[in-house]
């Protein structure tokens, strides 16, 4: 019997110059919670790119991986890292079966990247990513148009907006900031 797992909401924020990214805490596979506090978002080359991860969690570490040694082939340049990487999960057979979405930031650029090619960057700096995703990202819109919170906030904020929807989304929230 084959069960799924429903492992996370990260979503990203750029907004005054500033950047930040968050995650819940928690794993669950079917109607279980297996964890509450898994950590999701990883800093990178330097202390200069923020990452997050959703799906297999096995699969997202060979992603971040993977990602990093681009970056450090690219000398830190997130454009371009995150193009080749898109590319080579695409085409490399071991990597298409990959399970999850990444979303990788410095202070500049956020990308989404997937296993089919997609390198998709948010129009208003914001982006979000798994089980609840869309209630987060909904929540962040708004706080951004309706609130004068720095980036930092508006990434906490959605994220408990969208722990109170998703059932697969907890308020075990870690963030990161640039």
């Amino acid at each position: 019997m084959s069960h799924k797992f429903h492992a996370t909401t990260i979503i990203c924020v750029r907004h005054k110059g500033q950047l930040a990214i968050a995650g819940d805490g928690q794993v669950s596979m079917g109607d279980t919670v297996l964890k509450e506090k898994a950590s999701k978002i990883r800093t990178l080359y330097k202390g200069e790119v923020l990452a997050g991860f959703s799906g297999a969690t096995s699969d997202a570490f060979a992603l971040f991986s993977r990602f990093e040694a681009k970056l450090e082939e690219y000398r830190g340049n997130l454009s371009r890292a995150a193009i080749e990487l898109a590319k080579d999960w695409r085409l490399d057979r071991a990597l298409r079966r990959l399970e999850a979405l990444l979303i990788v930031a410095n202070k500049d650029s956020i990308f989404l990247l997937s296993g089919t090619g997609d390198v998709i960057e948010p129009d208003d700096g914001i982006i979000a990513i798994g089980s609840g995703g869309s209630y987060a990202l909904a929540a962040a819109r708004s706080l951004l148009r309706f609130t004068d919170f720095p980036a930092k906030k508006i990434a906490k904020e959605a994220l408990k907006i969208s722990s109170e929807i998703c059932i697969y989304t907890n308020d075990q929230i870690t963030v990161k900031e640039l």
